[in-house]
């Protein structure tokens, strides 16, 4: 059940965070924010905002530090929006999730690579010894009949 209410309870400050970022700040340092994921402990007190930045790495540092001067009155807006006892405080975390998806491309694309040249070399090779190098069962030279007739008979 906790688990639950915890749940709704990011979603719905997920919402409200992002339709005030979507009114806009004061602030021109914030950049193009989008809030990505919000959870919130077992109590309900704290509040981790997940959020990401389009743009270079001076722009994320920038909208960083916007977010962090403007979380008392963003927390302010939640607490007018929901109708709980205590309004949970709020930590910005910027999410990661885009430069790991990257990198997880480079990743795969490294490995695509790979497996084309080895696909390239696999395709003209030759075996290193015979043709077949697996040993055969050996012929029988004498005929089947032949074996039986070497056989004394018991009488």
């Amino acid at each position: 059940m906790a688990g639950e209410r915890q749940a709704r309870l990011g979603d719905r400050i997920r919402v409200i965070l992002a339709e005030r970022l979507e009114k806009g700040l004061r602030d021109p340092r914030l950049g193009f924010v989008t809030i990505t994921d919000v959870r919130v402990t077992g109590d309900l007190q704290h509040a981790s905002v997940f959020y990401t930045v389009l743009g270079t790495q001076e722009e994320r540092t920038a909208s960083a530090e916007a977010l962090k001067s403007a979380t008392g009155m963003l927390r302010s807006e939640v607490g007018k929006h929901l109708n709980v006892r205590l309004t949970p405080s709020l930590e910005f975390i910027l999410d990661a999730i885009p430069e790991n998806a990257d990198h997880i491309a480079d990743l795969l694309r490294e490995a695509r690579d790979r497996d084309q040249a080895v696909a390239g070399l696999a395709s003209s090779a030759t075996y290193a010894g015979d043709a077949d190098p697996y040993v055969k069962p050996r012929e029988i030279e004498e005929p089947v009949d032949a074996l039986a007739s070497d056989v004394p008979d018991e009488d």
